[in-house]
């Protein structure tokens, strides 16, 4: 039996016996688990005890650890199992170099979660207060985001290719002349999500109207801008389209300024009709959150005499104004039935004239 098993005991492999070969692997194959095990473990622990003064710190933590991708616990395990071969040159530099640009990519992948997990505590701390700054913190996320992917990507090129990136780095000048020409689109789109983060026509949650279009602004990106209209459904916009566009944003609307019509009969006495104007200014200042501007008899209409009117709403939102608009019908309503002043409604009056000079028509002759 030992003289069956001794050619398989003493097979060579890159100047490593058939033992060493299984180690490597049954330590590789127990390192795996025992890592993905660790991690989920790790975050469990780190969420659990994510309470009081350390909360933050031991989120932050759990978030970087959920963030660790499965390749690098493999390529981690693997490493751990090659550490019990003895590899010639240069094969522990180039596992070495795979090991450094797999931890390049990580640290790349917890950069912008780290960036992520800063940019939701400041939306959920701002967002209500200073919208402004959540925009900015979010678009000055997206660079640095970009920032960290170059740096890496550089520093992978040297162990990849094990020389400095000085070539790269002139030919991606060279070249960004062209792909700027091929995607001007697209550069014009992110030019302009700078302008709107640096001159902030609209921030987050700001209700604008665009065209047709209206909405609540939900996520101002690089490319797009993405609103939430009030049927339900998502607008999305390029950029450059919006700030080409006629932006009204109602969000920032300190009151509102409302004119309405009313009218009356044609029969409304001269002593009612002249004290319209009186009744609909106290109707108004008797409301909360308004200030009268003016009520006049503006207009002989075809079937009304019009009486019109204008306030201001001491509040940008749209239920308060119709809140008060409804409490000021309501009232002219009431006052104008206990005076018994009527609304007018579209009527015609029909006059008709007999012509009494008309000859009476013949009368018929009898055969």
């Amino acid at each position: 039996m030992m003289d069956l098993l001794m050619p398989i005991v003493d097979f060579q492999f890159w100047n490593n016996p058939a033992w060493r070969w299984v180690l490597a692997l049954a330590v590789f194959f127990v390192a795996l688990p025992v890592l993905r095990k660790v991690k989920a473990v790790g975050v469990g622990a780190l969420k659990r005890f994510a309470v009081g003064p350390r909360e933050r710190v031991l989120t932050l933590a759990a978030d970087l650890l959920l963030h660790t991708h499965r390749f690098v616990l493999f390529i981690l395990a693997l490493n751990i199992g090659i550490l019990f071969l003895q590899l010639e040159i240069p094969w522990p530099d180039r596992l070495f170099n795979v090991l450094a640009v797999t931890l390049l990519v990580q640290a790349a992948i917890w950069a912008g979660a780290l960036i992520d997990f800063y940019i939701g505590e400041v939306r959920a701390r701002k967002l209500e207060s200073d919208p402004a700054t959540v925009t900015t913190i979010a678009a000055l996320g997206y660079i640095g985001k970009l920032a960290c992917y170059l740096v890496l990507f550089l520093l992978a090129w040297k162990f990849i290719f094990n020389e400095e990136p000085t070539a790269l780095i002139t030919g991606l000048g060279v070249g960004g002349i062209a792909v700027g020409l091929a995607m001007q689109s697209i550069l014009g789109d992110l030019f302009a999500s700078m302008t709107i983060v640096l001159d902030k026509p609209f921030v987050m949650g700001d209700f604008i109207i665009v065209g047709d279009y209206q909405g609540s602004v939900e996520h101002i990106g690089l490319k797009s801008t993405r609103l939430r209209s009030l049927s339900g459904e998502q607008l999305v916009f390029s950029n450059q389209d919006l700030l080409s566009s006629r932006i009204r944003n109602y969000k920032r609307m300190f009151e509102r300024r409302v004119l309405f019509k009313i009218g009356v009969l044609y029969e409304t006495p001269l002593e009612k009709l002249r004290a319209i104007p009186a009744t609909i200014r106290a109707i108004i200042e008797a409301q909360p959150k308004t200030r009268f501007d003016r009520s006049h008899f503006s207009s002989y209409g075809d079937s009304a005499l019009t009486i019109e009117s204008v306030y201001f709403v001491l509040a940008p939102e749209y239920a308060v104004y119709m809140d008060i608009q409804q409490a000021i019908n309501l009232a002219i309503f009431e006052q104008f039935a206990n005076e018994g002043i009527a609304f007018a409604y579209p009527t015609q009056t029909l006059y008709l004239k007999h012509d009494d000079t008309a000859e009476p028509a013949p009368a018929a002759t009898r055969a």
